[in-house]
């Protein structure tokens, strides 16, 4: 029986080269506390008691937790409502941002300023701003003759002043990668557009749109993850009140890690990971990414 030789070139050992410490990277940073967290949800893990295997109980346990059900419903509630907002918005200021005119340069700086703040910092600046006594907010409401507002006092409240703070950190973000998409687009097809007499919303939704689709994907991938997982400024602005309201998942999950029931919250986290890995695959399949790995 003749062996078969199996014989790597030297341009593909190179490659698995440059790319061994990238993925030695994703195995060590990623795949390993993943996989750790799903183990260590199986387990009833808390302090002074030996670690017990247990299965899904952790799991039986959060489902029925009406605690953990309310802040999966403010996690997803927050998701459909501020991911959406902030694309808009950071598509008109891309849009803004793309056109030709004095200080563009400047303009492009500044409003990558709000991203670049820490969120515990920008947290921080809203809470102020929420203040009763001396907040920004009740300032203008009081030029306007209006009486003063417990902006955080109320869960609708609470959640709209969050939805605000996290708007007004992250729809730069959504700017820059959708200004990226624009610059993209060839100019000559507005050009031919405008000699056959296409209006602006003509040329919007029939060239910018269409072809702005997979950075828009992409876009709202990375908001939906990065929103799915909110934490610090929750936890500086609101501490998930008032009465839970506004508690995430993350925030949720943090709670029982830092009582050191380490399983509960392990199984939140790995629940919280599903919902964003399924997520993530809905946006790939939308944004016909899927097609082009296989």
């Amino acid at each position: 029986m003749k062996k078969t030789s199996f014989h790597i070139d030297r341009e593909t050992r190179a490659g698995i080269g440059f790319l061994a410490p990238l993925l030695l990277c994703l195995i060590g940073l990623i795949l390993v506390p993943v996989a750790g967290t799903i183990a260590t949800s199986v387990f009833r893990d808390v302090p002074y008691l030996p670690k017990t295997f247990i299965g899904a109980a952790n799991y039986v346990s959060l489902l029925n937790d009406p605690a953990f059900w309310r802040s999966l419903m403010f996690t997803l509630l927050f998701v459909l409502v501020s991911v959406p907002l902030e694309t808009v918005f950071g598509l008109g200021i891309a849009l803004v941002l793309n056109q030709v005119f004095a200080g563009r340069g400047m303009l492009r700086a500044a409003v990558l300023i709000p991203w670049a703040v820490p969120a515990a910092v920008s947290g921080r600046i809203f809470e102020l701003i929420y203040n009763y006594s001396y907040g920004a907010a009740n300032r203008m409401l009081a030029l306007l003759h209006m009486e003063p507002a417990n902006w955080l006092g109320s869960a609708s409240g609470a959640f709209l002043g969050v939805v605000a703070a996290d708007a007004w950190k992250t729809t730069p973000f959504a700017a820059i990668i959708l200004l990226a998409g624009l610059s993209a687009i060839p100019e000559d097809l507005y050009r031919q557009a405008r000699v056959d007499r296409a209006g602006t919303f003509q040329r919007f939704f029939r060239i910018t749109l269409p072809l702005l689709r997979p950075v828009l994907i992409v876009t709202l991938l990375f908001r939906t993850v990065d929103a799915l997982r909110v934490f610090d400024i929750l936890y500086v602005l609101t501490g998930g009140g008032p009465g839970g309201a506004t508690t995430s998942l993350s925030l949720f999950g943090y709670r029982y890690f830092s009582a050191g029931d380490f399983g509960y919250a392990s199984a939140a986290t790995v629940i919280l990971f599903g919902i964003a890995f399924l997520l993530s695959l809905v946006y790939l399949k939308l944004g016909g990414f899927s097609r082009e790995i296989r």
